[in-house]
């Protein structure tokens, strides 16, 4: 089984926290998003940390963020739900995954005027969260292959 959970943190300082204590595996991936552009896949939290939204990303999990008026509300996805997630609030389901390749568009692709970067050798999948009982995919995550 998997485990689809959330939380609310109070401030920066506590999501910082939050992103540290599930990235202790490494590597990690970070992804930030602004309304006019977006980060890019970066390999340590960008200096323009925090921004409005974004998401962390390795090989068992992704934490997704996003401010609101008294802090952030955090997403967690998890692709076993072996280890607990201490202050997260389970989403009701039976929750399993499964994993696909995923392919980057061009660096120089036309939706990102601003461009858009990313690791050459990352080996980027995407992990479909879905509820067992109705087989709905509700949830899909950025994964990378354990072995990249």
């Amino acid at each position: 089984m998997s485990f689809v959970g959330y939380k609310q943190v109070n401030s920066v300082d506590e999501l910082k926290e939050l992103i540290t204590q599930y990235t202790a595996q490494s590597p990690s991936y970070y992804f930030l998003r602004w309304a006019h552009r977006v980060s890019g896949i970066e390999t340590k939290l960008p200096q323009e940390f925090p921004r409005p939204e974004g998401q962390v990303f390795n090989s068992a999990l992704e934490l997704r963020w996003k401010r609101q008026r008294n802090g952030y509300s955090v997403l967690l996805l998890k692709g076993t739900s072996s280890d607990v997630a201490e202050g997260f609030t389970e989403i009701p389901g039976d929750w399993e995954t499964c994993d696909r390749a995923a392919h980057f568009h061009s660096k120089t692709d036309a939706r990102f005027p601003k461009g858009f970067t990313y690791p050459n050798n990352l080996s980027i999948h995407q992990r479909y969260f879905f509820n067992v009982k109705t087989a709905t995919v509700h949830f899909i995550a950025l994964t990378i292959n354990p072995s990249s």
